[in-house]
């Protein structure tokens, strides 16, 4: 019998013990165990959640119907009482009633206010910090910039109960409210300054660093030959910037307004703090106070667990299952607009 260890051969290889090669065999199938579950978790826990949410959300869909989306009041009714009123088989307590249409419209314009101002500053930053700054400084501005994402959120909206939104209302909402005789949304009365324009500043300034970050670093990796070959071709260097670096990084550019997107749309204490918290009508112009679903969410959990009949939770169940279906909407789109944006070719020369 062979004393010696018996080896695989291969031709134009170094010869592996059977023993190296069954380890191999071993840790391939376990890096291959690791990858299938890397891929299948995540996709597993947005079913999971959305199907808890489901669930949990089924008796408010069945009392509220479709009316959930467009009743303006929300009132979890009488707690005190033992008389309830039954709809649909689901029992809630007398007066209680839950419309969803004002925290929804909130939800909607405060992000979209924060991505139509936050996202062409971040884009505008990172181009500066990448074309025009030195590198030394690039770093130290660079570490401010991120620093800004690592604030809390009720840091934000302290500020903004505090500093910003009392100045605004005082300085700023006055002048821009005289352009209400243009834009009617824009007219008196500011309020207070905690309303939809304050929240939506807010939220701005917390995807600025989340878009500039990620759009500093994509802008960093366009090679460097496109870009001198359009100077070469006669761009100047906005034009490059325009025509090559932009495209060339676009649908990452996407990807990281629509990540900027979904912490605005999802965002709770700040918002809270700065909104003015109206949930139960619709903003009458751009100072108005609103709420927004996770911001109600918040507010409400705690009363509506003593709702004897649980109705309550259930209608915050129902509210943010809407709120995850407008942010995977939103994903959805994003995508779809990546996919038809990359498969256009760069365009090359002067007036392109």
């Amino acid at each position: 019998m062979a004393t010696h260890l018996e080896k695989l051969s291969t031709p134009g290889r170094k010869d592996i013990p059977v023993e190296a090669g069954e380890e191999f065999g071993i840790l391939d199938r376990v890096l291959r165990f690791l990858g299938l579950a890397g891929a299948i978790i995540p996709t597993a826990a947005v079913l999971f959640i959305a199907a808890v949410l489901l669930v949990s959300a089924l008796p408010s869909i069945l009392f509220n119907g479709l009316g959930f989306l467009y009743h303006q009041s929300w009132n979890f009714g009488n707690f005190y009482s033992s008389a309830t009123v039954t709809h649909n088989g689901i029992q809630a307590p007398t007066g209680a009633s839950y419309g969803a249409l004002p925290i929804i419209i909130g939800t909607l314009l405060t992000s979209i206010i924060a991505f139509v101002i936050g996202v062409p500053i971040a884009v505008g930053s990172a181009l500066i910090l990448v074309e025009k700054v030195p590198p030394p400084l690039r770093r130290t501005l660079s570490f401010f910039l991120e620093l800004l994402a690592g604030i809390p959120s009720v840091v934000y909206g302290l500020w903004g109960l505090i500093v910003l939104g009392p100045f605004l209302a005082g300085h700023i909402y006055p002048i821009l409210a005289r352009l209400g005789a243009i834009i009617p949304w824009l007219g008196p009365p500011v309020g207070s300054g905690l309303g939809l324009l304050t929240a939506g500043l807010i939220l701005a300034v917390m995807i600025i660093p989340i878009v500039a970050s990620t759009t500093r670093d994509l802008l960093s990796q366009v090679p460097v030959l496109p870009r001198e070959g359009a100077v070469a071709l006669g761009l100047t260097s906005w034009e490059s910037v325009r025509l090559v670096s932009l495209p060339w990084v676009f649908s990452g550019i996407v990807g990281a307004s629509i990540l900027g997107w979904g912490r605005a749309l999802g965002e709770t204490m700040a918002v809270l703090i700065v909104s003015g918290n109206g949930a139960n009508f619709l903003p009458q112009n751009i100072y108005s106070p609103v709420s927004t679903i996770a911001a109600t969410i918040v507010a409400l959990l705690d009363s509506a667990e003593s709702d004897p009949t649980g109705l309550a939770v259930s209608a915050l169940a129902e509210a943010g299952l809407i709120l995850m279906l407008i942010t995977l909407a939103t994903n959805i789109l994003a995508r779809l607009m990546v996919r038809r944006v990359s498969s256009t070719s760069l365009p090359i020369g002067r007036g392109v």
